[in-house]
């Protein structure tokens, strides 16, 4: 028997088969917990990666394309382009007048800038606005509308959507709305496409999405002046390449995001004072367009109303817009209000964005410490393992006297008529004096039978009624006749050296109890594999770490010896948690043994077979790992022995087997993140590198094992789906313990594969 037996169940009355399918058929509480966390940390990060506009073509495709398609008026024509029922309408800025337009904001620092300087001069802007950017920092949209400035869309990622598709165009000025709506209530008819500052940049590719857009009421501001401040050229030259020529009007183009504009909000209030000292005025795009259209009416009553016909007239498909207007500005008369239900929906999405802007970069901090943590635990597994082989290996290394007399091996078993057989024989042909002690521990299946039959000399079995295994463990160290008792599983086969090896420590009376060196045995299978190397590299190199720090936090249940007295001392094996194993080797440290590894003493055993028994097995190590770590909590504040673990075996135990791992999936999680959003070659790089270091680490532990590196060829795959499966065991483990759940014994099925070992040679 081993850690998978049941514990005793009353007996009730057979529930049907179709209750039984039903009850498993509902998801339990803490599964759909841990389902909707990873859906929301998904969904947060595609957002976050959506926002920052690192997807797709976000560079102009073309700027050499045709624009045979588009007529010369347009071309050739303002900088204000609409469609009127159907046709093509373009108008220019009147003279002596001038237009300040910014793009690619709004920017925490220097928009604020801007308007500081905006509001000083007591001018207005027109601001062509990021909806990523604004649903990050709607604060400023707010202050700029309040201000009396006019916004305008410029898509919401800052892509090229000449070459984007009808639903992209469409998705992206409406995404932009609704940021708009939700940042200050309002949507506008304006549009600056990205990449098209001027007339002339119309081609044949993005013609039809104007068009498109006029169709659905928007203005398309194009300009005819560039300041060219992205270029930062110097102060003076941004003032002159901003200054029109011959008094005539303007649309300027600035940047108040997207780079360094140190330089724009130097030039920016002289450029405003000295077109002033010339005569000219500043307006928006709407305010031009008012007096465009002054300067061709017939009269002031046709201006009036043409003007009142610009100001109701609302863009076909824009979120939000109902014909109304924010009444009292002309110089905001393309803001229109937003409904009550777009105005939600934008709220709704600014706070979502709010919580991806909290959320990620929590996120990649935690990441940050996790892989410090990762890395830190590699190095330390790295030097500590070969400072140990060292130690281990000089010819002068002595336990004390060498350990000749008889122990006590016991074997507790339930249902194991697969393996007992293997497992006794293999103890059978052991070198050391043993007395072998088979605790059946209630089984149905012939197991006490089978062990009797063999008839091998100096074997006891002991039967007992169903009582789990720390009971039959404990029941076994009543009955052992000598001082110290060797523990191991009933699916697990020895060398025969293996005891005589586990037991040499015992020369030191310091010694309370040794962990012996568990290997995988049925590794024909991927896996079996994938568990190989977790055995090699996780388990044995960690306990060479933790015996030289002096702080093992487990014997596994496979293969550890212990002393009789010691074992009595702490009160045997205790019910209290699933992993009595782990749960004793604490209490052992509290009570002042030293507990240490005997990584030449090799066990063989079965590992599970299936992903399923997989899970259910790892998740009962973790959750029995984290009852014993709580159930010695104390031990952090006590003194002595008791304390030296609870404040450096714990805070490692807690540390590298919890925190770490459960967060460690922020790796893997980022560098997907990375590969589609940033960077993919330097992601997948970054991510070789860390496989790399994995690699070195599993090598070396193989060389000290003296295994065969052919295993190490599975290890990129057991990264990247049996690591992610442990993860999600741990995390299980985790969700479980928050929410007061409880988990019983279960029993694996077992095949008896593993043979019985020759010397020397490991599993026949």
């Amino acid at each position: 028997m081993n850690r998978n037996q049941v514990r005793p169940q009353r007996r009730h009355a057979t529930p049907s088969r179709i209750e039984r399918v039903r009850r498993q058929a509902v998801p339990k509480p803490r599964v759909i917990i841990a389902l909707l966390l990873l859906l929301g940390l998904v969904s947060v990060m595609l957002l976050d990666g959506y926002l920052r506009a690192e997807v797709g073509n976000d560079q102009r495709v073309r700027s050499d394309a045709s624009a045979s398609k588009v007529p010369d008026s347009v071309l050739d024509g303002g900088p204000f382009l609409s469609f009127q029922g159907g046709t093509a309408r373009t108008r220019s800025v009147p003279d002596k007048t001038i237009v300040l337009t910014f793009d690619d904001g709004p920017d925490p620092e220097w928009t604020q800038k801007v308007l500081d300087i905006l509001d000083d001069n007591d001018v207005p802007g027109t601001f062509f606005l990021v909806g990523s950017m604004v649903s990050r920092y709607p604060d400023v949209v707010r202050r700029m509308v309040d201000d009396g400035n006019e916004v305008g869309v410029h898509t919401f990622t800052h892509v090229d959507l000449s070459y984007q598709s009808a639903a992209r165009v469409t998705r992206e000025i409406a995404q932009t709305q609704l940021a708009l709506a939700g940042a200050a209530g309002i949507t506008t008819t304006l549009f600056r496409a990205p990449y098209s500052s001027t007339n002339d940049a119309i081609d044949n590719y993005s013609w039809p999405v104007y068009k498109k857009l006029g169709a659905m009421g928007y203005t398309s501001v194009f300009i005819d002046t560039d300041s060219e401040d992205w270029q930062q050229p110097g102060v003076s030259k941004i003032i002159k390449w901003a200054t029109p020529k011959s008094g005539k009007g303007a649309s300027v183009l600035f940047h108040d995001a997207g780079g360094n504009r140190a330089q724009t909000l130097e030039a920016l209030p002289q450029y405003i004072k000295k077109m002033k000292s010339k005569g000219y005025t500043f307006t928006t795009v709407s305010g031009a367009q008012q007096r465009a259209q002054g300067q061709q009416g017939q009269g002031q009553q046709a201006q009036g109303q043409q003007a009142q016909g610009q100001q109701t007239q609302a863009p076909q498909g824009t979120p939000g817009t109902a014909g109304n207007t924010l009444q009292s500005n002309p110089e905001q008369a393309a803001h229109r209000t937003a409904d009550t239900a777009t105005l939600w929906e934008g709220r709704a999405l600014l706070g979502a964005v709010a919580v991806a802007e909290w959320t990620v970069p929590g996120l990649a901090a935690v990441l940050a410490v996790v892989g410090v943590a990762v890395l830190g635990r590699f190095a330390m597994m790295l030097v500590l393992a070969r400072r140990h082989y060292r130690q281990r290996n000089r010819r002068r290394f002595t336990w004390g006297p060498s350990v000749t007399e008889p122990v006590s091996v016991i074997v507790p078993a339930y249902n194991e008529k697969e393996c007992i057989a293997n497992t006794l024989n293999s103890l059978a042909a052991s070198t050391h004096p043993i007395e072998i002690v088979v605790v059946d521990d209630g089984s149905t299946d012939g197991t006490a039978e089978i062990a009797e039959s063999l008839g091998l000399p100096n074997v006891r079995v002991i039967r007992q009624p169903n009582a789990g295994k720390p009971a039959a463990l404990n029941n076994g160290v009543r009955h052992a006749r000598y001082d110290i008792v060797v523990m191991m599983d009933g699916d697990t086969v020895f060398e025969p050296d293996t005891v005589q090896r586990l037991v040499q420590p015992f020369g030191d009376p310091e010694v309370g109890a040794v962990a012996g060196n568990a290997k995988v045995g049925n590794r024909t299978t991927m896996i079996g594999a994938w568990q190989h190397i977790e055995y090699v590299m996780g388990f044995n190199l960690d306990r060479r770490m933790y015996d030289l720090l002096r702080c093992m936090p487990t014997i596994p249940g496979a293969i550890g010896a212990f002393r009789r007295d010691a074992v009595l001392e702490v009160g045997g094996m205790s019910e209290d948690t699933l992993a009595e194993d782990t749960d004793i080797t604490i209490a052992l440290h509290r009570a002042g043994w030293r507990v240490v590894y005997a990584e030449h003493a090799r066990a063989w055993t079965e590992a599970p077979a299936s992903l399923g028994q997989l899970w259910r097995q790892r998740y009962r190590w973790s959750y029995g790992t984290m009852q014993a770590l709580w159930k010695h909590r104390k031990s952090v504040t006590d003194r002595g022995p008791s304390g030296r673990f609870g404040r450096v075996g714990m805070p490692l135990v807690v540390l590298f087997q919890i925190v770490t791992p459960v967060f460690a999936p922020l790796i893997d999680v980022f560098t997907v993140y990375a590969m589609i959003f940033v960077d993919f070659k330097a992601s997948l790089l970054a991510w070789l590198a860390v496989l790399l270091v994995q690699l070195v680490c599993a090598g070396y532990a193989f060389r000290l094992d003296r295994e065969r590196y052919r295993y190490l060829l599975m290890l990129p795959l057991q990264q990247i789906a049996y690591r992610q499966l442990m993860y999600l065991v741990l995390i299980h483990s985790c969700v479980t313990a928050a929410t007061g759940g409880r988990l019983r014994w279960q029993k694996l099925k077992r095949t008896g594969e593993v043979g019985t070992p020759a010397p020397g040679t490991g599993v026949r």
